[in-house]
């Protein structure tokens, strides 16, 4: 084993000992609570069956795709105290703390510093009038704006990122705020804490953020406190540890880095040695961000913001972070950061992919690391494909998960019969999550194309509108089709029965997982 998998297999067991029993106590607790019940008292079943009901009839009144729905509808009639257990667990109390009403108040106050731009949307028509509609979208129901004054830099290899945002670290004068899914204690986060660290002495406010059941395998509890005492202001999203945390099931899936409010970082990209090609776990990793400078880097800064007093449950002045101008060199495009999260009412993500979806004309190219959608979107993508879009998939041709490999897999067949063509990255494993509509448009950022991500975690996208970056993504996928294998023909027409039962059990319980 090498020394970096020793240090986090290290790191992990202490954690991941606790957060399993966590969750065990509350599952075991449940179970046994109701089973006791129910050999005691008779007529217990029967309000069972009663409350199975209820919760049946408000999960089937919910304004949520029928596919999230099914599965625990049929989980809680086929095992009524089990599917009702996990049900109240991890599916029924979606904001306990009050998380929700705390992140709208906030986003009241951030969002009115996002004006929108009524020029930027009258000139993105008189470039590209199929563009407004999902721009408009944005803008209304996500208080999100299109910017013009942002120039921006796409990185096809996270480890040129790395060097880049060192570089702006290192430039930091007023503020660096952070906010991760994943951050491992290994070498390439240790090079940014270097620069953090230096940087709180020198009175530049850090803030820190990542995401508690996504770092458990990579940090150990005294990770937080280490940054806190060196002068990092830390914050664990939604632990994990305390018993009967009924938010556990929301993660902050985010990966977002703001300095002084004039440049911000976003893609795929965790902070971990394997994204950065320090490490070798699932082959080659493929992965992708962007470097964006300018006006648009103010809604990354308020959805930092939002997220972290949220969780501080402070009423913060957020005025000095949210009016900081700066005047962008290159800016070429237009650029519209947006967030999803899964407290709103909105689907953000999942409405602006099929938003892309339905606007293809001539090509669409997605890159995804887990491909577990719906039967709207299925039908969408077969539909392009029928009027002639060449619509591609890029998945993993080396899983990091072999159960969701296996869910991802089985959409295959239903898009290949369609007309979509299937590409698995023959070198390793694909991480970044873009979608890329006829050359001119892109979506990038940390929503991968499944229910976790589209139904269940925080995430952060950025939508661009032509200019260079959108061309050196179109080039990085030209350039990955060649490296990939193209299993069209195999998913059309080569699946055994035994393997088409398995991937319809697997499919079933897809929205859970």
């Amino acid at each position: 084993m090498s020394s970096n998998k020793k240090l986090h297999f290290g790191n992990a067991v202490p954690r991941m000992v606790l957060v399993g029993l966590s969750i065990l106590f509350q599952v075991g607790w449940l179970l046994l609570s109701v089973l006791v019940l129910n050999e005691s008292l008779p007529w217990i079943e029967g309000l069972t069956r009663l409350l199975s009901l209820t919760v049946i009839l408000q999960l089937n009144s919910e304004h949520t795709n029928a596919a999230y729905k099914m599965p625990w509808i049929m989980l809680i009639l086929a095992f009524p105290v089990m599917g009702l257990s996990l049900y109240v667990m991890i599916g029924m109390f979606r904001d306990m703390g009050g998380t929700g009403k705390r992140l709208r108040a906030i986003r009241r106050v951030t969002r009115s510093f996002l004006k929108p731009q009524d020029s930027c949307l009258k000139d993105l028509k008189q470039v590209d009038d199929s563009a407004v509609g999902v721009s408009e979208y944005l803008q209304n129901h996500n208080q999100c704006p299109v910017y013009e004054n942002t120039a921006v830099r796409y990185f096809g290899e996270p480890a040129d990122a790395l060097d880049a945002m060192k570089e702006d670290l290192r430039n930091a004068r007023d503020f660096i705020f952070m906010e991760y899914f994943i951050v491992s204690s290994d070498s390439a986060f240790q090079e940014i804490s270097d620069i953090l660290v230096e940087k709180a002495r020198q009175g530049v406010d850090v803030r820190f953020m990542y995401d508690d059941v996504g770092s458990v395998g990579y940090v150990n509890m005294f990770f937080a406190k280490r940054l806190a005492d060196a002068g990092i202001h830390c914050m664990i999203f939604n632990p994990a540890l305390p018993f009967l945390n009924l938010f556990m099931n929301h993660r902050d899936h985010r990966k977002i880095t703001v300095i002084d409010g004039k440049v911000g970082y976003t893609g795929g990209y965790n902070l971990s040695d394997e994204y950065f090609g320090r490490k070798i776990t699932y082959g080659r990793w493929k992965d992708s961000g962007i470097r964006m400078e300018g006006d648009a880097v103010r809604t990354l800064t308020a959805q930092f913001l939002e997220t972290w007093n949220a969780c501080t449950r402070k009423a913060e002045d957020v005025t000095p972070f949210l009016t900081v101008s700066h005047k962008a060199e290159g800016a070429d495009c237009f650029v519209q950061p947006y967030e999803d999260n899964p407290l709103g009412g909105e689907r953000t993500a999942e409405s602006v992919y099929m938003n892309l979806i339905y606007t293809a004309r001539k090509t669409l190219w997605v890159m995804t690391p887990y491909l577990i959608i719906t039967d709207e979107m299925t039908n969408a993508l077969g539909m392009a494909a029928k009027r002639g879009v060449d619509v591609r998939i890029i998945t993993p041709g080396v899983p990091d998960k072999k159960t969701i490999y296996a869910v991802t897999r089985s959409y295959y067949a239903g898009l290949a019969s369609q007309g979509v063509r299937i590409f698995e990255f023959t070198p390793g494993f694909c991480h970044a999550k873009q979608m890329l509509c006829d050359g001119r448009i892109c979506s990038i950022g940390t929503s991968n194309l499944d229910y976790r991500s589209l139904y269940l975690h925080f995430e952060n996208n950025v939508l661009l509108y032509g200019g260079e970056a959108v061309k050196d993504i179109a080039r990085d996928f030209e350039e990955l089709f060649p490296q990939c294998r193209e299993v069209t023909e195999k998913y059309r027409t080569g699946r055994s029965r035994a393997l088409q039962l398995g991937q319809y059990i697997l499919r079933l319980f897809a929205p859970l997982l």
